[in-house]
């Protein structure tokens, strides 16, 4: 059967400049770093895009990395695009970046010019797309010249294989420098993807200042802390959960009796307002209009459907934040 989107997608999901572009992103964007690669379900993952843009998420974020095996969920996605939201391109936001190891070799990783470009190239090949919304380096290059990185990033767009450019994982400072290099050349940062949640913090010393004061805009990845801000550990560690299992991204060293404790009172809060944790703490994110957007990642349809619905609640009293603040200091 063909797909057709919901005639209702846009009713319910709330669209935010992003800096001083003239684009506007989802308050919610879904990520396909987990569960879209060769290790998951086909069906299951196309389920989840279509479920997604059904309620308004028009962005979706990739890497030439992820999957796993790297290049897969590429790969997936543009299958899924093809397949089903082809017709609705002009209306989606779709991202990818380049930064990590990717092939064998000294041109398959980091930073250079010849990396990027390549990268990009094969990312188009496995989406079947002739240019991404938004190209990202996915990380800084100690080695590399920035400048170099940056001149790669403004030929991108010139060459129409990107309309936007951004960064992640870039510190204030280095970040700071490489917006001036893309200013210069004509090319302006229009996003920043840092790791930021209630468990994870840094961005708050200056990087955030940073973004506003050069009108870039910002998405934050693991905002829920890879699961740790919902209530799947309140009563401890699951034998099925992510934390139980040989996962590099969330290990039961990292649920210490304290941050569990934490974890239980910020969930008392939040059923005080009446949502789940993992609500609460997207909307704890989204506080001060600061981030343009959260990114989640999600495995079952009512993982998206929380995350949308916490948009019914995302205002928070000087109380409640006092309150959160406590526990988190």
């Amino acid at each position: 059967m063909v797909y057709q989107a919901s005639p209702t997608r846009y009713e319910q999901m709330q669209y935010r400049r992003c800096g001083h572009s003239g684009l506007k992103l989802p308050a919610v964007s879904l990520g396909l770093w987990h569960n879209f690669g060769d290790n998951a379900h086909f069906d299951n993952a196309r389920t989840l895009v279509r479920h997604a843009f059904n309620h308004g998420i028009t962005h979706f974020d990739l890497a030439n990395n992820y999957g796993p095996p790297p290049g897969s969920a590429e790969e997936h996605f543009g299958r899924i695009l093809q397949e089903d939201l082809l017709p609705y391109r002009d209306e989606l936001i779709i991202s990818s970046k380049a930064g990590y190891t990717m092939w064998d070799g000294p041109y398959g990783d980091w930073g250079s010019k010849k990396y990027l470009v390549a990268s990009l190239n094969q990312s188009l090949k496995r989406m079947g797309l002739e240019y991404v919304d938004i190209f990202y380096h996915h990380r800084p290059d100690p080695e590399t010249p920035l400048e170099e990185t940056m001149a790669a990033l403004d030929l991108i767009v010139r060459q129409g294989k990107a309309l936007y450019v951004g960064l992640s994982n870039y510190p204030a400072e280095r970040a700071q420098q490489a917006f001036k290099i893309l200013q210069d050349l004509g090319t302006p940062c229009l996003i920043h993807q840092p790791k930021y949640s209630m468990f994870e913090r840094w961005v708050e010393a200056d990087l955030l200042e940073t973004l506003a004061q050069n009108g870039v805009g910002s998405i934050a990845f693991s905002p829920l802390a890879g699961g740790v801000l919902t209530d799947r550990y309140l009563a401890g560690i699951p034998e099925d959960s992510r934390a139980a299992s040989s996962s590099q991204f969330l290990t039961s060293d990292q649920l210490t009796p304290e941050k569990l404790e934490k974890v239980r009172k910020l969930n008392a809060i939040a059923l005080a307002r009446g949502q789940k944790l993992s609500q609460m703490a997207l909307a704890w994110v989204l506080r001060g209009d600061k981030v343009t957007s959260v990114l989640i990642g999600a495995s079952k349809t009512g993982q998206i459907d929380d995350a949308v619905g916490m948009l019914k609640n995302r205002q928070f009293t000087e109380q409640e934040l006092a309150d959160i603040e406590a526990i988190l200091v």
